[in-house]
C-alpha cells in the first residue's frame, strides 16, 4: 500500500459534528498550543480533521502541499492568508489552495473542521 493509501473504515461513515466537538473540548488540558485534534476521515488523499482552540490559542504560519477547506463550527476564528485576514464564525466556510500560508488564531475558543486533498504522488 502507497502512502496516502490508508483508509479509516471500508464503508459509508457518519458523525454528529456537536458530539465529535464536545468530545475534543473535553479531552485532559495541556495539548500543544492550547489545541487539540482528532482525524474523522483518512481515506486515500482526503483527510478532514476536528480541531478545537483555546481562548487565545494561535496556529503559526504554516502551509499545506493540497487544497484545504475550514469550516467553522463554534466561536470565532481569524484566518490569515496572502496579506489578507478573514474573519470567520459558525457556518463559514473558506476554501484555500494548495501551497499558500495561512495563520489561524481565535480569541475566544473555537472548533472547525479542517479538510485536505492531499496531492498525488509524483513519479
Amino acid at each position: 500500500m502507497a502512502p496516502g493509501d490508508e483508509t479509516v473504515a471500508l464503508e459509508a461513515m457518519t458523525f454528529r459534528l456537536h458530539d465529535e466537538v464536545e468530545r475534543l473540548a473535553s479531552a485532559p488540558a495541556g495539548a500543544p498550543q492550547n489545541r487539540a485534534a482528532r482525524t474523522l476521515v483518512k481515506e486515500g488523499r482526503m483527510r478532514v480533521t476536528m480541531v478545537t482552540l483555546s481562548a487565545g490559542a494561535e496556529l503559526s504560519a504554516h502551509h499545506t502541499d493540497g487544497p484545504i477547506t475550514v469550516h467553522v463550527l463554534r466561536g470565532h476564528i481569524h484566518f490569515r492568508e496572502g496579506g489578507r485576514e478573514h474573519a470567520l464564525g459558525p457556518g463559514d466556510l473558506l476554501a484555500l489552495p494548495a501551497g499558500v500560508e495561512h495563520a489561524v488564531e481565535t480569541p475566544d475558543g473555537a472548533a472547525f473542521l479542517l479538510t485536505v486533498a492531499l496531492p498525488l504522488p509524483q513519479g
